[in-house]
């Protein structure tokens, strides 16, 4: 009779939970637009962040609740655009691509380091070091942390290492400006052409000796540049990006070559009155 009484018991149990597992799943039950996996597989799968989502998915669930419109992806191709914009029924929207900057010139032919590293092959490794070595304090250090942390092949490293951005590969992801210890790299629309090449912060042609491409603060460029287009901050020279700065006239008068026009296809152009670099090997430790 006790046996009856308690597989009674536990098939009693057993029916109430299956009640409660019922009423929860229909109390519980999140909705999920079956568009959200058709718009993920219209995505690049790229996963970059450049939208400013962790991934595709959470990109394509913004996407069908009308959070954002397919433009913010500017990895994906204009026409992968315009068929999520059809998909979807909604504007695809203008959003400018995204690109990752070097605000740094001075290559191994042009600036000197003061010591030799010799340790880990690893800019973050090298920074730890007494700065890394460099005659500059703020030029990039060469040893490609950029190149082996960017998943889409879009840095390599030059001949005079430096790394170099290929603009149709970079997806803005921003793994390049999180491992650069000197934080060389910034995202900036790819219309921000005029550039400062150069984050060194000391005044004065001293720094030269360490770089010929260094910024001395002359502040021939914010003269130049029209209105407040430019000004110094810091021994630098800072562009507002919020004025119209389609203009090379800021570039004609630098030096050094420290403020730039960034030419799609030329890539770096220096102004007319920028000394000419004519060195094409490496400046050894101590070389003045």
């Amino acid at each position: 009779m006790s046996i009856v009484i308690a597989v009674l018991a536990l098939g009693g149990l057993t029916l109430a939970l299956a009640i409660l597992l019922v009423v929860a799943n229909k109390k519980l039950y999140v909705y999920e637009d079956e568009r959200i996996n058709v718009v993920e597989d219209m995505l690049p799968h790229a996963n970059c962040g450049a939208c400013g989502f962790p991934g595709c998915r959470p990109f394509a669930e913004a996407l069908v609740s009308g959070k954002v419109l397919p433009s913010k992806c500017t990895v994906s191709s204009p026409e992968g655009r315009e068929a999520i914009g059809e998909f979807l029924g909604i504007s695809v929207g203008d959003e400018e691509k995204k690109v990752a900057r070097l605000a740094c010139g001075g290559g191994t032919n042009v600036a000197r380091n003061k010591a030799k590293y010799e340790g880990l092959e690893s800019c973050q490794a090298a920074a730890l070091v007494s700065g890394g070595g460099k005659g500059c304090f703020w030029g990039c250090l060469g040893l490609g942390d950029c190149q082996k942390v960017c998943d889409f092949d879009a840095i390599h490293m030059n001949e005079h290492s430096l790394p170099v951005v290929d603009l149709d590969k970079c997806t803005a992801c921003g793994d390049c400006v999180e491992v650069c210890p000197k934080d060389l790299f910034s995202l900036q629309p790819i219309s921000h052409q005029l550039w400062v090449n150069c984050k060194n912060l000391e005044k004065g042609d001293e720094i030269l000796e360490d770089c010929q491409v260094a910024c001395t603060a002359c502040g021939r460029c914010a003269m130049d540049a029209p209105g407040d287009l430019i000004v110094i901050e810091n021994n630098l020279p800072v562009i507002n990006y919020s004025l119209a700065h389609q203009t090379q006239d800021p570039i004609q008068r630098c030096p050094t070559g420290a403020i730039v026009w960034l030419d799609p296809k030329l890539g770096i152009v220096k102004g007319k009155e920028s000394a000419k670099i004519i060195r094409k090997g490496d400046r050894e430790p101590g070389f003045s």
